[in-house]
């Protein structure tokens, strides 16, 4: 039995912000003390000085692509764990546009069992929803199936859902949380043709929130909530992007709606106006927009419209970043970087870092039902992270853990820096290095 003792740090939980320190016990948190003159009830085999450091629970993100298995040439389980535990991300929800596609029980019962022997971090994994798979629905472990996934606008493979009969079966029979990606496929399609008929086949990518537009966005968040509204479902409407958007949403506590919402950080970070200089580095779908949607979306991080922070992790090579708003994939990696881009709008003061433990610790834990992860209380799992608030540094491409090397953060300066991650009371991550040795454990949800 090993008890590790973190020490003077000042703890941010549950609405709080105080000097104390915590005791791990094997995996869980066995005391949180309060103070700094408190000493543990039992000696402890290790020491942590934590003076200066804040302590967070581990980072949950709702929202990553890590292209595993089948496209494991630009990432995989393995370096992507590791990104997170570099990042304090301690538990993640993978998504199913892999090869195969997590669209049978077959392909995610494999996924379970290659995410055992791989995951530096915890793990669960959405199953994909399709115009003809709503009848297995039913079937899904509800205690260990995160959610289910819907493209209602994203073509990704067979995975557009795009009939109105299979939508209404796949709210009606989903009994659980249905995670959307949300932009009008016809909208984008005429605008699509609209663009290519006045700048060619590749319009510039400044072009590239204006053919998936806000209205794409809207029009089809809106049909989502119309159908959650019908049918009772549990709906968690990923990565809004526009201002527009928000006003869909409840300011009420997660537990007092069943319509939910996530913000990424990469529409929490960049707006139109950083295609001049990133150009397709911030390509993603649904598109950056603009300050305005931007600002408001950051706005909405201090009330309960805005319930989540994920990502949206979704790595590529830089080779298939080549092209304009049409040839260029879309999606960036961010998860190594996304507490720390977080932290520098609560050196902003754009939110609070009570706020920001809210919406990337305790609410997702909240909202998918967790078990004993998302907070620091005795008994729960003991994922944690120790940042340093004071600690300048600028990413280079040799910090990068992803598999695929690069990172539209790349150049950026942070004032925040992750000095060590816990995952059930091991360390991932110290001083710089991941411990690649690490396992994760499978997610467990209470329903």
């Amino acid at each position: 039995m090993k008890r590790t003792w973190i020490r003077n740090a000042t703890i941010v939980n549950e609405g709080r912000k105080f000097l104390g320190s915590v005791v791990i016990e094997n995996e869980k948190i066995a005391e949180v003390l309060e103070g700094g003159d408190r000493i543990p009830s039992v000696s402890c085999d290790e020491t942590i000085d934590a003076t200066g450091l804040f302590l967070l629970p581990g980072i949950i993100d709702d929202h990553v692509h890590f292209r595993d298995p089948g496209l494991t040439h630009k990432a995989d389980m393995a370096t992507e764990t590791a990104a997170a535990a570099a990042g304090g991300v301690t538990s993640f929800m993978d998504m199913p546009n892999c090869i195969p596609q997590t669209t049978t029980l077959e392909a995610l019962d494999a996924k379970f069992k290659d995410a055992a022997t791989k995951c530096i971090t915890n793990y669960s994994f959405y199953f994909g929803a399709t115009n003809n798979n709503a009848d297995l629905l039913p079937s899904l472990d509800k205690t260990h199936v995160c959610g289910i996934k819907l493209f209602m606008g994203a073509s990704t493979g067979n995975m557009l859902v795009d009939r109105m009969e299979a939508l209404r079966k796949i709210f009606s029979n989903a009994g659980m949380l249905i995670a959307t990606h949300c932009e009008d496929q016809n909208i984008i399609r005429e605008n699509t043709e609209l663009f290519k008929a006045r700048y060619g086949e590749d319009p510039d990518i400044s072009f590239h929130p204006l053919i998936r537009s806000e209205k794409a966005c809207f029009e089809s968040s809106s049909l989502a909530v119309r159908l959650a509204r019908e049918t009772g479902a549990r709906l968690h409407i990923l990565h809004v992007s526009t201002a527009r958007e928000l006003g869909l949403f409840e300011d009420k506590p997660i537990g007092q709606k069943k319509i939910t919402a996530e913000a990424c950080v990469s529409h929490l970070m960049f707006c139109d106006e950083d295609y001049k200089t990133l150009g397709t580095r911030i390509k993603c779908n649904p598109s950056i927009k603009t300050r305005a949607d931007r600002d408001a979306l950051r706005q909405a991080l201090t009330t309960n419209l805005i319930d989540v922070i994920g990502t949206d992790h979704a790595p590529h090579l830089l080779s298939e970043k080549n092209g304009g708003a049409l040839k260029a994939v879309s999606g960036m990696p961010t998860l190594q970087f996304s507490l720390v881009s977080i932290m520098e709008l609560v050196r902003e003061g754009v939110l609070t870092i009570e706020q920001l433990v809210q919406k990337m610790c305790h609410a997702p834990a909240e909202l998918y039902q967790i078990s004993r992860r998302g907070f620091i209380r005795p008994g729960y799992q003991a994922d944690l992270v120790l940042v340093n608030p004071e600690k300048t540094w600028t990413v280079t491409t040799g910090c990068i853990e992803s598999k695929c090397g690069w990172s539209p953060m790349e150049g950026r300066t942070f004032h925040a820096k992750v000095e060590k991650t816990f995952v059930n009371g091991n360390l991932a991550y110290t001083d710089g290095k991941v411990n690649r040795d690490n396992r994760g454990q499978a997610l467990i949800f209470e329903r």
